[in-house]
């Protein structure tokens, strides 16, 4: 457990170490992101199979016990996200080293991207809820301003809505956060679990779980809450676009809610309905809104929102089957839209427009782009044998299982349409004949660093399906499945933890 912390303190030391030496030292931020990264990925599998063996690490902050103390509470479910984060975290790093030669100050990108990456793993460890709004909120902020980081009108328009969004769902969250406390006089979150599993259902809580669906489906970016992100996410820089589409907003977003709506409040049929609905739209709305897109980003951008859908469909069902469906598409979904991602960068790169009208033969011009941008689309379309094919099986085989063959066969609809824009869009682009003036003329060769982490992301992508195989990642997978099943329960686990 006392490593438990380090998933913070190192990132946030970074943070602050490198705008220290980033003025004198040319390469301190590349150096210390770097090795920041790789001690996080390293601690996050160290945590995970302590998790396997213990269950439940707690760490008390300052020695004082909860719940009047701050806890950081590890358990299956934090565990998983711990490591899908810091694996997405650790190649972003990597891939930034090259591609932020662009920028001038490179170290203030850095400083800012370990910024963002505390608040992430911090929300991830958070035992109460007050503390989780607070390290939201510090990744929320860093990641308007590295949206921001290219200073062109483009980045500084998406920053700003990006920013109105994050603030208006900041402020649901912190007015539901106080209702919360002044029905439950407490922050603790298994301590809070506890309260309100011995008081009688109240209309505050009704309230309350609407303002947490609005505030955390914003950072979500569920359909309708979901304008900000194509925005956002075309205009960051490649490294950060993967981070958020990889692991923000399902951290910020879906994580959040998911630890408070199943294992504080308990999922309720009202709760599973509007939840069901919402990922329904964004399934549908954000296929149907990637066909008409020319930007390759943007695309990425509404691919995402669809792809959102599944999970909240996946933890909407609450079945034992669908979570685990929904937790292993997350997995998938952060390895192979990071990849997408951080390929757009490179593509970019190669011919200088984010236009896809305007760019063609990639595949031929850089195999490795073009080979490993397949194996991420493949994935998010569900192509056998890919891990994005099981876990959307998974999903429809539990609507199936759970009475919902309406659910089922829109879901395979989804599946469908994404295979449709994907293809549209990216046929041409992989294998259209070359052009010398595009791809020759403007563009340039990607380096080691910005190659190296797509090929293990869609290394990752193949094999990720072991994930369903008895091994210590299913070990792993399974427990993060048990807390969300056990619901309130966790309570008792947390709170027999804390003595």
């Amino acid at each position: 457990m006392q490593l438990v912390p380090y998933v913070v303190v190192i990132p946030l030391t970074a943070a602050f170490l490198i705008p220290l030496v980033g003025k004198k030292i040319k390469l301190a931020g590349e150096i210390l992101s770097g090795a920041a990264t790789f001690l996080l990925l390293a601690v996050s599998f160290l945590i995970a199979s302590s998790v396997i063996t213990h269950k439940v690490l707690v760490y008390k902050v300052g020695n004082w016990a909860p719940p009047a103390g701050i806890p950081m509470v590890v358990d299956g479910l934090s565990a998983f996200m711990l490591v899908t984060v810091n694996i997405v975290a650790f190649m972003a790093a990597v891939y930034a080293i090259d591609y932020v030669k662009k920028f001038t100050d490179t170290w203030k990108f850095y400083s800012l991207f370990m910024l963002m990456l505390s608040g992430i793993n911090g929300v991830l460890i958070a035992g109460d809820i007050f503390n989780m709004y607070v390290l939201l909120e510090i990744a929320a902020i860093s990641g308007y301003c590295l949206v921001a980081f290219g200073t062109g009108p483009d980045e500084l328009e998406a920053a700003f809505k990006y920013a109105v969004m994050g603030i208006v769902a900041s402020a649901f969250i912190l007015l539901g956060i106080a209702f919360l406390y002044s029905y439950t006089s407490t922050l603790n979150m298994a301590d809070m679990a506890s309260v309100l599993a011995a008081k009688e259902p109240a209309r505050v809580m009704q309230f309350v779980s609407v303002l947490f669906i609005m505030g955390f489906g914003l950072k979500a970016a569920l359909v309708p809450f979901h304008a900000w992100l194509p925005y956002a996410h075309s205009s960051a820089p490649a490294p950060v676009s993967a981070m958020l589409s990889g692991v923000s907003i399902k951290v910020l977003g879906i994580y959040a809610l998911t630890r408070i709506l199943f294992n504080i409040f308990g999922m309720t049929p009202a709760i599973s309905s509007i939840l069901i609905a919402l990922a329904v739209i964004s399934m549908l709305a954000g296929s149907v809104l990637a066909f008409g897109q020319s930007d390759i980003k943007r695309l990425f951008a509404y691919s995402s929102i669809s792809q959102i859908g599944y999970i909240a469909l996946g933890l909407a069902i609450a079945t034992p089957l669908s979570l685990l469906g929904a937790l292993f598409h997350l997995f998938n979904h952060s390895l192979a839209k990071s990849l997408l991602f951080l390929n757009s960068g490179s593509i970019e790169r190669m011919t200088g427009t984010r236009d896809m009208n305007k760019m063609s033969g990639v595949l031929s011009t850089s195999p490795v782009v073009g080979y490993t941008g397949l194996v991420g689309a493949f994935s998010i379309c569900g192509m056998p044998p890919l891990g994005g094919f099981w876990s959307k099986l998974i999903i429809i085989l539990a609507c199936l299982q759970a009475g919902h063959p309406v659910l089922a066969f829109i879901a395979i609809l989804a599946s469908v349409l994404t295979l449709a824009y994907y293809f549209k869009a990216l046929s041409p682009v992989l294998f259209g004949r070359g052009r010398r003036d595009l791809n020759v003329a403007a563009g340039k060769r990607i380096s080691f660093a910005m190659a190296a982490p797509v090929v293990i992301l869609a290394c990752l992508s193949i094999v990720s399906v072991a994930m369903l195989l008895p091994n210590p990642a299913n070990v792993l997978l399974k427990d993060a499945v048990a807390i969300l099943s056990s619901g309130k329960d966790y309570a008792g686990n947390i709170m027999g933890a804390f003595k």
